[in-house]
């Protein structure tokens, strides 16, 4: 089962990818373009290249999960640009709001809790 925590890693790539490729294509993707490795644990989050899809890849120890979310009307209105990275890195929150439909950084949340002292 995949838990979504303050604590997770979450990385979207910036640039979208071809969605005929599966977990074996996916997971090449963070090796090659994210530098990242598809089996610490982190979810990656891809989009297609219309924007009306979003996939997530996430590594639990037994094996990988692929999650998609095709949007019935419309488009992902809201992605991370960066032009001289290949990832970007989302809050639990920002993903989740991300796979409504919406735009993390428009969305007014309070600021994470930090110790005192």
């Amino acid at each position: 089962m995949i838990q979504i925590t303050p604590h997770t890693r979450i990385f979207v790539a910036i640039e979208p990818v071809d969605f005929r490729q599966g977990i074996d294509g996916l997971a090449q993707v963070c090796k090659a373009k994210l530098g990242a490795d598809p089996f610490s644990g982190a979810l990656f989050v891809f989009r297609s290249r219309s924007r009306r899809s979003i996939r997530v890849l996430a590594y639990d120890l037994q094996g990988f999960w692929l999650c998609q979310k095709r949007l019935s009307a419309g488009r992902f209105r809201w992605w991370p640009s960066c032009p001289d990275a290949a990832s970007a890195k989302l809050l639990a929150h920002e993903l989740q709001i991300l796979i409504c439909g919406g735009d993390p950084q428009g969305a007014k949340v309070p600021e994470g809790w930090r110790a005192v002292g």
